[in-house]
């Protein structure tokens, strides 16, 4: 009798790890076969400029990666609301993706009531890179140091403005970040893109911005705009000698540009590690990091478990600074 009850033990675990092996095989097919047709890539900005470089450098070599091209369509507008909605009604099936970044998946959430879930309706894929934010100031304002221009700024209440790229965007909320952290009062000018804003601060219109190290960069080289701290949690190569607002005691002051890809909600699991583990591979060439250096973009290779986080943390930052600032731009 106990020899016959091993005999049926043995069977039933030998047909329940066929029944197994049977079930993972079409996922494991389907991996393998995934993609079978070009992939859709969704830029939520114009044609030009360093997101769209960004999306078509790193699109290029990752349909090489996958066997098929990936087709690059632009849908600008509302700050990337049109491109996620459209990502989020896409059929689930790792076909259509989306360049998400900062906006879409961190600022704008937190300071307009949009109509998608940054977080439950999409797909995390991984992360492609990042650029720091720098706190630069017109030349003319004597300081050369975070504490000088902080002193100097206290000392000229009300006296001192600022430009961003618009409200509610990137380089807004960093600085009204860095004012919550300082206690200093600037006066916010909004502009329509971060090109202006920059012309003004070099006119001496403002006084100080946080852009991005890539936009900031021709001008910082120039000497006609002064770095003073850059975001982050290290030193950025091409501008090794500023510190970063962490080393000079602002601790997680790490608000960075970011850039990664999402899919919409559903994507089947097999097919987001094949995406992602390509991705990674293609993020890990040494030409691409030379490509994405100038737009001042490092390579930030991760998970989509990793990614989910990331995204979850930004949302959760920028939500708590708009609640406490009082940003909300709906009304």
């Amino acid at each position: 009798m106990a020899a016959q009850r091993t005999e049926t033990t043995v069977k039933r675990r030998q047909l329940l790890q066929a029944a197994s092996a049977a079930l993972a095989l079409p996922r494991l097919v389907r991996a393998q076969a995934f993609p079978t047709k070009p992939i859709r890539y969704i830029v939520p900005v114009a044609a030009g400029g360093g997101n769209d470089m960004i999306a078509r450098v790193v699109s290029e070599r990752w349909g090489r990666a996958l066997g098929q091209n990936f087709i690059v369509e632009n849908q600008g507008g509302g700050g990337g609301v049109i491109a996620s909605l459209s990502t989020a009604h896409a059929p689930p099936d790792g076909y259509t993706l989306m360049q998400g970044y900062v906006a879409t998946h961190g600022t704008t959430p937190a300071t307009r009531k949009v109509s998608y879930n940054a977080v439950r309706d999409f797909t995390p894929i991984g992360m492609i890179g990042a650029t720091p934010n720098v706190l630069a100031i017109n030349d003319n304002v004597p300081a050369k140091t975070v504490k000088e221009f902080i002193d100097y700024v206290k000392r000229n209440p009300a006296k001192v403005s600022y430009g961003s790229a618009g409200s509610g965007s990137l380089t807004h909320l960093t600085m009204e970040l860095f004012k919550q952290a300082t206690g200093v009062f600037m006066v916010h000018i909004p502009y329509r893109g971060i090109a202006p804003a920059i012309t003004d601060l070099l006119g001496g219109q403002t006084q100080a911005m946080f852009p991005g190290l890539a936009a900031a960069l021709p001008h910082l080289r120039s000497g006609r705009m002064r770095a003073l701290a850059v975001t982050g949690k290290a030193r950025n190569p091409q501008l090794k000698d500023v510190p970063t607002m962490d080393e000079i005691g602002f601790k997680g002051f790490d608000a960075m540009q970011w850039y990664g890809s999402v899919g919409p909600a559903g994507i089947p699991a097999d097919v987001v590690r094949r995406l992602n583990e390509t991705q990674v591979a293609v993020l890990k060439a040494p030409d691409l990091a030379e490509k994405l250096a100038g737009e001042a973009v490092e390579p930030w290779p991760m998970s989509p478990e990793q990614f989910g986080q990331y995204i979850k943390d930004e949302i959760a930052r920028w939500t708590a600074l708009a609640k406490a600032r009082n940003i909300h731009l709906d009304e």
